[in-house]
């Protein structure tokens, strides 16, 4: 049983997260409100409509978010092992579902109340695309955080 280490969740979360962050890429643009989460954060952090919000902001911050979650899976991954006595795997089937409950919460919750320029009826269609987008992330950086703890 290899249990994730401080050290090497610090180098293996911002990887995990970047290339989760991709992964939710591809996806983010098929949903009929998935770009505007990362619009959504660039339009809270600048006190503008979501509408008018920085496009480059928006993408820095969807990356810098994407990188920090990964840490925070990783984290998660490695908190269950050590708090359960279990494997890789087995800290996975936990934290997975908790991760992506976190990241939906967290949005619903934080930004998305905060964000001006957005009409009611758009607000559970950005928050299911949303939950889908989160699911993707979890579903790609699970089964690196899997390889990378089974070195």
């Amino acid at each position: 049983m290899v249990t994730l280490s401080l050290l090497s969740g610090l180098v293996l979360g911002p990887v995990v997260g970047l290339l989760a962050t991709l992964a939710m890429d591809r996806v983010m643009p098929r949903l009929s409100e998935g770009t505007t989460a990362p619009r959504v954060a660039a339009g809270v952090l600048t006190d503008m409509p979501v509408g008018r919000a920085p496009e480059r902001l928006a993408t820095w911050v969807h990356y810098v978010a994407g990188g920090g979650a990964g840490l925070l899976f990783v984290g998660l991954v490695a908190a269950v092992q050590a708090a359960l006595g279990v494997g890789t795997a087995v800290a996975l089937v936990v934290a997975a579902p908790a991760m992506v409950a976190l990241m939906v919460g967290f949005f619903a919750l934080v930004p998305l109340p905060r964000a001006r320029g957005l009409p009611r009826q758009r607000l559970s269609r950005i928050r299911r695309d949303w939950a889908v987008c989160a699911a993707t992330y979890v579903a790609a950086a699970t089964p690196l955080v899997a390889v990378a703890g089974a070195v």
